[in-house]
């Protein structure tokens, strides 16, 4: 991991100026990558974007580091590890941080936060920050959105939230979050949840908090953890065939999420791939492609009697309903899942908790 010396040779605008503000909130800047960097003949590094943002010494003193500078497709889940246990070490051996500022690329910028979302346990907030335009482009809004972003890490009201995503003045969840557009800069939006809050120009305001597990009452533990175990996703779609199923198992798959159509319908050969999923101790986790929607755990007890054989009761003991989770994120969530237990009612238990 390359990391940016926090100390600079001579005064640079932005340590001279808080100098004389030295009780302003410390709030550090992790660079990884993305548009928000990527300029043409070079990407900016963590000091040239902690240097393009005009007044930022009046919200707070800024530390940073270049812990990646690569597209958001580009970063390995041994990145995110990384990333993770880096920011819980600040957290840990640092009191003095208010709060941490990560760049990301957009394309993924939902599955980063929702990572860390899951494994920062500390209450000081953590803001994943991005730009659709990059420094090149007439209009870009990079340097907006990261000092948006240092806003509301300095805000004493941003703990306890988990993740928090800032875009285009908004303040949105790292679990509810996605992007919706490929190109327009009021991508991000959380579904029917609504977004959590604003940046103004005269201060930051929430107006919602979430409900689910996060920070402190976080149970998944990075610290020790090498790899995360393989989890894919497969879509539903008509006369899908089953035999993707069957490859992702074959080539060391731990679990599967199934992208169902509606609230739980597979299609063409998928149900022997998910038979022999089953068959081969995979769990696979059941979400919607619709974009939103709750599918619920089934009530009762696994079924008995003459009508259900052995193969369908063996796939219901390793089916897990998604929630309201996208398909993306309830592959994060089963990821961390497996690296704590492989009982079925456990995994139940974390996705109606998440």
């Amino acid at each position: 991991m390359a990391v940016l010396c926090l100390s600079v040779a001579g005064p640079t605008p932005i340590l001279a100026q808080q100098a004389a503000t030295p009780t302003l909130p410390r709030v550090h800047f992790v660079a990884t990558g993305g548009t928000i960097s990527n300029r043409d003949g070079g990407r900016l590094t963590a000091e040239e974007l902690a240097k393009s943002m005009p007044g930022v010494e009046r919200y707070a003193r800024l530390t940073f580091e270049q812990f990646a500078n690569v597209a958001s497709s580009e970063l390995t889940l041994q990145q995110w590890l990384g990333l993770a246990k880096r920011i819980n070490e600040l957290y840990a051996t640092d009191k003095d941080i208010a709060g941490v500022v990560v760049t990301s690329g957009t394309d993924t910028l939902e599955e980063t936060a929702f990572f860390l979302h899951l494994t920062v346990k500390d209450p000081r907030p953590v803001v994943v920050v991005g730009s659709m335009r990059n420094p090149s482009t007439l209009g870009y809004e990079g340097a907006a959105n990261l000092l948006e972003g240092v806003r509301v890490a300095a805000d004493p009201a941003a703990r306890n939230k988990g993740a928090l995503v800032v875009l285009n003045d908004e303040i949105n969840s790292a679990r509810n979050v996605t992007k919706t557009d490929a190109l327009r800069l009021q991508t991000f939006r959380s579904r029917e949840y609504g977004q959590m809050g604003v940046v103004d120009r005269d201060r930051v305001v929430f107006f919602s908090q979430i409900t689910q597990r996060t920070n402190e009452r976080l149970e998944f533990d990075v610290a020790k953890l090498t790899a995360l175990p393989r989890v894919d996703v497969i879509m539903v779609y008509q006369g899908a065939p089953g035999d993707l199923i069957k490859a992702a198992v074959d080539n060391g798959a731990k679990g599967i999420v199934i992208a169902v159509a509606g609230a739980g319908a597979t299609s063409g050969t998928q149900n022997e791939g998910l038979a022999y999923a089953a068959e081969k101790g995979v769990f696979v986790v059941n979400s919607t492609r619709a974009g939103s929607g709750r599918i619920a755990p089934a009530s009762g007890d696994l079924p008995g009697g003459a009508q259900v054989n052995e193969a369908q009761r063996r796939r219901r003991q390793f089916s897990i309903a998604g929630e309201d989770h996208t398909p993306v994120k309830a592959r994060i969530l089963l990821m961390m899942a497996l690296t704590k237990t492989t009982d079925r009612n456990e995994i139940q238990r974390i996705f109606s908790e998440y």
